[in-house]
């Protein structure tokens, strides 16, 4: 991991963005949509939003599931993979919350 080239890397960049931590959090009580997506990640960019959904379906951590409607539907949700990922990252969040106020 500590290689110059190593492939870890690009995951630890990938999971280590705060977007993408908090998209995976954000779907790990379910799927969502693009919207409700971007309402329960405020402050997110519609832009940075699919950047990081982009990413993160790339690198196999959800599923984007179109429903042919009028208009269309689509749902993203975690992946085996992703939910696998989801239990650390809830342990990081949680750590962050019960120390908040010990970082300066």
């Amino acid at each position: 991991m500590y290689a110059a080239q190593c492939p870890c890397r690009d995951v630890l960049d990938l999971l280590a963005n705060k977007w993408a931590a908090l998209a995976i959090g954000a779907l790990e009580s379910g799927p969502l949509r693009f919207g409700e997506l971007q309402r329960r990640l405020e402050g997110i960019s519609p832009k940075v939003l699919t950047q990081t959904l982009r990413r993160l379906e790339d690198a196999g951590f959800l599923h984007r599931e179109i429903f042919p409607a009028v208009p269309l539907h689509v749902e993203y949700s975690l992946t085996d993979l992703g939910h696998s990922v989801s239990v650390p990252l809830a342990s990081l969040r949680t750590w962050v919350e019960s120390h908040l106020h010990e970082i300066t």
